[in-house]
């Protein structure tokens, strides 16, 4: 089903934190990290987080992931406060963590079975997943294998089997070159929309944000706050045409000018698309 790129009130947040703040301990000195972010996922939405490198982005991916705990503040899935929210989503890191000497279908069907799935069903259910996305001849394959846009993929697979609508993603595309990049961020945008998920995704690269999400949060330097929230209101799917487009320019302008400016005021600036 479609996914609205527009944030809904109607109904309750897929995942939200109330001023969720982050400080670690470092040579016997606390390092704040997050500083009271404010965040609402609607159903159905595609997020994405940029921002200085070190900023926080990752480290408040694992806080509403239940890998972190927060110094202060709330995460609320589906609407409901969530103090132990580790397997309540999905979760995607850098690395593809695909293991080697299992093949790309046994690698699929993990999650799966960790979960408690018996592992016959688990591969036939990982099986009919990698046709769907077009990788059920290579399900007998060795990791090394494959392509690291496959990889990326077998994956992205693993992580929605067990049931996951939302998903987060910490820069799963970052260690791809630039052809395989396009590629893979085609195959996301279509699954996102096909299987209606809700997805934040943590990248450096603005040029993904914009291609890939309806709305993008930019963070300020260490400790994160939130510099801007800007609807991206580009057309979908988004083409050569649209990203090479002067409304695409104008979005890009903005966001290189929130990550030089930093926080305006100490508030967050909310904008709509160009």
């Amino acid at each position: 089903m479609p996914s609205n790129d527009s944030p809904s009130t109607a109904r309750p947040a897929a995942l939200e934190a109330r001023s969720v703040s982050v400080r670690f301990r470092e040579a016997g000195r606390e390092l704040p990290v997050l500083d009271g972010i404010d965040l609402r996922v609607a159903p159905g939405e595609f997020l994405a987080l940029i921002g200085p490198s070190g900023c926080g982005k990752s480290t408040l991916l694992r806080v509403l992931a239940g890998l972190e705990t927060p110094f202060a503040g709330e995460v609320r899935i589906d609407g409901r406060v969530e103090e132990a929210r580790l397997g309540k989503v999905g979760f995607m890191p850098q690395r593809d963590g695909l293991l080697p000497w299992k093949s790309v279908l046994d690698n699929a069907a993990i999650g799966l079975i960790a979960a408690g799935v018996p592992a016959r069903s688990a591969r036939g259910k990982a099986r009919a997943a990698l046709a769907e996305f077009g990788l059920d001849r290579f399900a007998p394959y060795l990791p090394a294998q494959i392509s690291g846009g496959m990889r990326q993929r077998v994956a992205f697979i693993r992580t929605i089997l067990p049931g996951f609508r939302t998903l987060l993603l910490d820069e799963p595309l970052a260690a791809l070159d630039a052809l395989t990049r396009a590629e893979v961020q085609a195959w996301l945008a279509d699954a996102w929309e096909r299987l209606g998920l809700t997805v934040v995704l943590v990248t450096h690269d603005i040029d993904e944000a914009l291609t890939l999400a309806g709305r993008v949060v930019a963070f300020t330097a260490r400790p994160a706050g939130v510099s801007l929230e800007a609807g991206i209101d580009l057309p979908r799917p988004r083409s050569h045409d649209v990203i090479t487009s002067p409304a695409f320019a104008v979005h890009k302008r903005r966001l290189l000018a929130a990550l030089a400016g930093g926080r305006d005021g100490g508030r967050a600036r909310r904008e709509g698309g160009a």
